[in-house]
């Protein structure tokens, strides 16, 4: 079974039992043009992903003092990118309980912050947790802590 795969069944399981994952934004986009998709919740949590044309971040937003940014998480390298003319498809998804976030792209987890416990992972790692905001610093998501996050919903 592939990553994306794996990952598929992850997603079909929790959207399938409570409690759930829900997807609260979905868009097609394409690497390496200017994009900028945000997502907020009833409790005012938000997160946003942009892609600048150079880089993409997944970035997580404090909607009660002026928009001010929280942490913020490296996807990718437009550079780095083989397939980067090819239409992607982004989703983030919220816990039933609004307190975590995960940026899926083409089906394939690449952040979650959670800010129930502060804390933001990404593929990369980068950059560190160098801000007042992120209690927990180890930064690196892995497979299984997408299960780990997953199944303490």
């Amino acid at each position: 079974m592939s990553i994306t795969d794996k990952f598929y069944h992850i997603e079909k399981k929790i959207m399938n039992n409570k409690p759930k994952l829900i997807i609260y934004e979905e868009q097609t986009f394409t690497v390496g043009q200017d994009t900028f998709i945000d997502s907020t919740v009833e409790n005012d949590n938000a997160v946003v992903f942009e892609d600048n044309e150079e880089t993409g971040y997944f970035y997580a937003i404090d909607r009660k003092n002026n928009l001010d940014i929280l942490d913020a998480l490296h996807i990718y390298n437009v550079a780095d990118i083989v397939d980067k003319d090819k239409p992607s498809i982004l989703k983030i998804l919220w816990t039933e309980d609004l307190n975590k976030a995960f940026l899926s792209i083409n089906n394939y987890y690449h952040a979650v912050f959670d800010f129930q416990n502060k804390a933001g992972y990404c593929r990369t790692a980068f950059p560190s947790a160098s801000n007042s905001w992120a209690i927990i610093t180890e930064r690196n998501l892995t497979d299984r802590l997408i299960i780990e996050l997953s199944n303490n919903i």
